[in-house]
């Protein structure tokens, strides 16, 4: 009995050792071949990225001589890849949102790139900040009201897509002409225009890139050139989202001009053949269960259409 059980005991310490050092081995030969090695079980490859390529946001390019603005720009284009579900979902959100923000830029001559500052401040969200900035452009409610977006117990137009993004586009057009180049605009959005000026007149420099600014500026613009990078080319990051996967654009409704008052939006949803969660979903400006309406004054609700 002892011996049988001896000789059981050392065939199990030998196969016990060569599956270990068939697990080595593997792992050895996958960290030693490229990128498309398939790893053993529960393994990620986690790897770094070539900066050697041009990286531009609005027309300017991260400058490849100076190596804080290139480890500043490598920081968040691993952050911002290695984040996947954040990321995955913003790449989803942007077919929503993108075809809404796209021509409004267009039209206030403001580069395309500008909705990838969305995308930093809200994540595509409807998002309200521990400092109460809120909507996709996280307006504060002094900002909001001074471009004419309109706040009330019962409206909040910083959650109004085509409104809130005119409103944008309107501040950035004033600090790209105050600051004079179109990161030091993105930097002003971020830290307020005023905190901005002082930290240029401080320390005499006009860049972006060689202001010491706080760390939440300090990354953000550079954030910003990441989200591009990694939205534009999402599979060379590891992100795949076929078609059907995306979340697609909120088209299918009826705009409705509203003069009078709605007492009860649920009831007001239900008569026009959808639900007030979907009536919501499609005018997320309004926020109460009554749509209260001064005399003179129109809105207009998308009312989605029925099934």
């Amino acid at each position: 009995m002892e011996r049988s059980l001896f000789t059981f005991s050392m065939l199990l310490v030998g196969m016990t050792s060569i599956l270990l050092f068939s697990s080595f081995a593997g792992r050895e030969t996958a960290d030693s071949t490229d990128s498309a090695t398939v790893l053993p079980s529960g393994f990620q490859r986690v790897t770094a990225f070539d900066l050697d390529a041009p990286f531009t946001f609005a027309g300017e390019q991260v400058p490849a001589d100076n190596f804080d603005a290139i480890e500043r720009f490598d920081r968040e284009l691993l952050v911002n890849t290695y984040q996947h579900s954040a990321t995955l979902l913003n790449i989803k959100q942007a077919y929503r949102y993108f075809p809404v923000i796209e021509p409004i830029l267009a039209q206030y001559g403001i580069p395309d790139d500008f909705k990838y500052l969305c995308v930093a401040e809200s994540n595509l969200r409807m998002a309200t900040s521990p400092s109460g900035a809120k909507g996709l452009w996280q307006f504060m409610v002094p900002a909001a009201e001074a471009y004419g977006l309109e706040i009330s117990d019962e409206i909040d137009e910083r959650y109004h897509v085509e409104k809130s993004t005119d409103a944008a586009c309107r501040f950035l057009l004033r600090l790209k002409e105050r600051f004079g180049s179109w990161t030091l605009a993105a930097a002003a959005y971020n830290m307020g225009e005023t905190a901005l000026a002082k930290r240029i007149a401080q320390q005499r420099v006009d860049t972006y890139y060689d202001l010491h600014l706080s760390e939440e500026t300090s990354r953000y613009v550079f954030r910003i050139y990441a989200i591009k990078e990694i939205m534009t080319n999402p599979e060379q990051y590891g992100f795949y989202v076929t078609e059907d996967q995306r979340y697609a654009p909120m088209e299918d409704f009826d705009a409705l001009d509203i003069s009078a008052t709605i007492p009860d939006l649920a009831a007001f949803a239900l008569s026009h053949g959808t639900t007030y969660r979907h009536l919501k979903l499609y005018n997320p400006w309004l926020l109460g269960n009554a749509l209260t309406i001064k005399t003179g004054k129109t809105y207009t609700l998308r009312v989605p259409k029925s099934s």
